[in-house]
């Protein structure tokens, strides 16, 4: 569903439409019920918006730790498993609760002080460093979700704590890497100002060509759903959703991961993709990603390239049975390869207890001519 918002409100980020259902404008009871996914105490793992990967003797599942009520946050929070753990049913592993990695903070003013909001953290494990690098989609506390920042953090072990090591939007002073002289002069020349109105074809045109990036060019890209991806030659990629959830930026990770190298592609402008979710199979990049309702689910939407610079290729969206054109009532967080199959790894978000969200993990195969399908539960 689109919105017509006037040009004034086109700096109120809280007020786009990815972010209208956060306070109650949209919302609808849930569609689908999943059994809880517990951990050793039998208790529902508060882990969302994640990432899980395999370092040394264990699985590490890292995730927001959501309150039972409110959209602010508690921290990041680890569960365990052994390395020896069947992830082809990671519903029926035993996860170990580690608690809490990172914990908001009581300091007045810093960036992670309680009543701010951290979203979708992911952990890279750098070998160079032998540290742990988090980076997060982070709003700053009273200012809804207007900062549009990326935290970034380190710790030596797996279990933390992990210390805020700053937080930032992406690429300040920096045109996409594709942007060619023409193409810079050109958004140079558009002003939020002479767009009246949004939604409308003069306006769709104006954002693909820059018109959010040319406004936000000082300050950096707005950073807000995300994951991160380690390619094949060990370059980490931050993919993000950006100008007001609109297009989405894959920017290069300088070799610690704890800031940008500046090298960044566009995909999709205009687009309103978010949730982004990416996996590499065969030497083609598979990008997976909701289209933009709030908490309420949509059908997935399904990008390829055989490059991170593009082009990019939209498809159908890969999901089958009862419920596809809703993913099954999830949105998604992570693609998780296990090394024997891959899993689309997703939230079933209730707005009304956050911590209570459930977890669905399903297969991602691919079809005889090398396209992705996700089958969903119980068909």
């Amino acid at each position: 569903m689109e919105t017509k918002l006037r040009p004034y409100l086109v700096s109120l980020a809280a007020l786009t439409l990815c972010t209208l259902s956060l306070f109650g404008q949209r919302q609808r009871p849930r569609q689908y019920d999943y059994p809880a996914t517990l951990d050793t105490e039998g208790k529902h793992v508060n882990a969302h918006g994640g990432s899980i990967f395999r370092h040394g003797d264990q699985w590490l599942w890292y995730g927001e730790a959501r309150p039972e009520r409110g959209f602010t946050s508690v921290g990041v929070a680890l569960y365990t498993a052994p390395a020896t753990a069947d992830m082809s049913q990671p519903q029926t592993v035993a996860w170990q609760n580690r608690g809490l990695v990172m914990s908001v903070v009581d300091e007045a003013g810093s960036p992670i002080e309680r009543g701010c909001i951290i979203e979708r953290p992911k952990v890279l494990w750098n070998e160079s460093d032998k540290q742990f690098v988090m980076l997060f989609h982070l709003e700053l506390k009273g200012r809804g979700y207007d900062a549009a920042m990326t935290g970034f953090a380190t710790s030596k072990t797996a279990e933390g704590p992990f210390v805020l090591h700053h937080a930032q939007r992406p690429n300040a002073g920096k045109w996409p890497t594709d942007f060619t002289e023409a193409d810079i002069a050109h958004a140079k020349t558009l002003k939020i100002n002479d767009f009246k109105e949004w939604w409308t074809a003069p306006w769709r045109k104006a954002i693909a060509e820059g018109l959010f990036l040319w406004r936000d060019f000082e300050a950096g890209q707005m950073s807000r759903d995300m994951t991160v991806f380690t390619d094949d030659d060990g370059t980490a990629w931050h993919i993000f959703s950006s100008e007001d959830n609109l297009t989405i930026h894959a920017a290069e990770l300088t070799s610690d991961y704890l800031g940008y190298t500046g090298r960044y592609y566009r995909i999709a402008p205009g687009g309103q993709n978010e949730a982004p979710t990416i996996v590499k199979h065969n030497g083609t990049y598979w990008l997976l990603c909701s289209g933009c309702t709030g908490w309420d689910p949509n059908e997935a939407r399904l990008f390829s390239s055989k490059s991170i610079a593009g082009p990019w290729t939209q498809h159908p969206s890969p999901c089958q049975g009862r419920g596809a054109k809703r993913t099954y009532g999830a949105q998604g967080t992570w693609m998780l390869n296990y090394g024997n199959g891959i899993l689309f790894m997703a939230d079933v978000w209730n707005p009304r207890s956050l911590a209570n969200s459930r977890h669905l993990w399903l297969p991602l195969t691919f079809d005889t001519v090398g396209n992705p399908i996700v089958t969903g539960p119980n068909q």
